[in-house]
């Protein structure tokens, strides 16, 4: 022990990585001389390939997370925003909701931030949605079904139609995914809105490379654009966008797609707080040895979205939920290792294989080289992640709600986020700006 005290891991960031990192710790370090500390901002971890059926209304938003606190034995855990790492002090300054500061040194930092939606690329990328957390769920569930609001009242053939249009910009499994969903949510949706018919709708995936899904094989991706093409969403390959206002898409050659709905799927960027720190980079990801360690950084390692981790042919591993799982537990041996003098081993992975839902009950997965598709892919996709979830009482609940959703219809109802005089109010819990009775409530649009 350091100084007579205990050694300190940090860990920031709660994501598979940060958590399952955590909890591997937790039995394996003796807490009387090793204090495990996890930050983040949510108090829970986002199981996300549960977050498509989560905004489509098929399970429950909390079903969808977990909460930190029951999966942590000795950990502490801080529920605050990281805002800077002092990595020549060794310490880490993290703030809570309601403003309280926080100075935590350390001796080992594991970054476990993950990565954010690229809007770098695209000019007018801020007028997209994004997909990559709960709160974008939520939103684009009440986005999706204030269109059909204004669409059943519109009056202006053309606005209709614009309400009515739906662009995802990017064909990885991200769009192929969501697409997927809201073909199902859009179908389920008509039973609601008798005024508004399926041929209405469109749903148009944007794809710059030449085929859809580029994790997998030629074959998946032909096979989930012939399903998403049968289910009614315009698929286009080869197709860049070269700007996004808030109305329309701007394709190459002058083409315009009215659209009042853009969500992007197109690439990674840095985490803002890893993108500040003077840390060797590999296509943006924090470069690290195969143990996880950070170059030039003693005590600093580095997992998840967030690292540029080499395997065994010294190209880095994909930036998937299976990885970060099993990434965690070999970082955990690797401090409790490092902590008792020993030498860390390098994390070797053969990946299992890659899966996608494809909506309407039917799924694309590719295990071991063996492709399967269909209604089988599609349960094997389901069954893979309810055994991923931790917690018997949430499996029970999302099996329950998955069966529930076979035999009743979608509801439309939006999630509200705002007070009684349809102020905003901030997920901290502070209110906002008020506006007297008889004001008009602020546009949502």
């Amino acid at each position: 022990m350091p100084d007579g005290r205990r050694t300190r891991v940090v860990i920031l960031g709660t994501g598979f990585g940060g958590v399952y990192t955590a909890d591997h710790l937790d039995g394996r370090v003796d807490p009387a001389k090793v204090e495990v500390i996890l930050v983040g901002r949510d108090n829970f971890f986002l199981m996300t390939p549960l977050l498509f059926e989560a905004g489509s209304g098929d399970l429950e938003f909390r079903h969808a997370v977990n909460p930190v606190r029951p999966l942590l034995r000795h950990t502490r855990f801080y529920n605050a925003t990281i805002e800077h790492v002092d990595l020549a002090a060794k310490e880490v300054h993290a703030r809570s909701a309601a403003g309280d500061r926080y100075s935590l040194p350390y001796d080992h930092l594991v970054l476990a931030v993950g990565q954010i939606t690229d809007k770098r690329r695209i000019p007018g990328a801020e007028h997209a949605l994004t997909f990559k957390t709960i709160v974008d769920a939520i939103t684009f569930r009440n986005h999706v079904i204030e269109a059909f609001e204004r669409a059943d009242a519109a009056t202006d053939p053309a606005a209709r139609a614009r309400d009515l249009t739906f662009v995802v910009v990017g064909g990885g499994l991200v769009g192929v995914e969501l697409c997927g969903e809201m073909s199902e949510f859009v179908d389920r949706l008509l039973r609601a809105y008798p005024r508004i018919t399926r041929k209405e709708v469109r749903v148009v995936l944007l794809q710059r490379g030449p085929r859809l899904l580029p994790e997998l094989n030629e074959k998946s991706g032909r096979y989930a654009e012939k399903r998403l093409t049968k289910s009614g969403v315009t698929v286009r390959t080869g197709t860049g966008v070269e700007r996004i206002e808030p109305d329309r898409v701007h394709l190459p050659g002058g083409e315009e797609v009215e659209a009042a709905t853009v969500i992007l799927s197109a690439g990674l960027a840095p985490n803002p707080l890893v993108a500040g720190l003077d840390l060797p980079r590999t296509r943006d990801r924090v470069t690290t040895d195969g143990c996880m360690r950070v170059a030039g950084h003693p005590g600093v390692w580095a997992i998840g979205d967030c690292a540029a981790i080499p395997g065994p042919d010294g190209q880095p591993y994909p930036t998937l939920a299976q990885h970060a799982l099993r990434e965690a537990k070999q970082l955990a041996k690797n401090i409790a290792a490092v902590i008792d003098g020993k030498e860390p081993a390098p994390f070797v992975y053969q990946m299992l294989g890659t899966m996608a839902a494809l909506g309407h009950y039917r799924g694309i997965a590719s295990v071991k080289g063996i492709t399967v598709r269909g209604f089988l892919a599609w349960w094997a996709w389901r069954t893979y992640y309810l055994f991923q979830t931790p917690g018997l009482g949430r499996k029970v609940r999302i099996l329950l709600e998955w069966t529930v959703a076979l035999f009743f219809r979608q509801d439309v109802v939006k999630i509200g986020l705002s007070d009684e005089l349809g102020n905003p109010t901030p997920a901290d819990g502070k209110p906002g700006p008020t506006k007297a009775p008889g004001e008009p409530t602020p546009a949502t649009r």
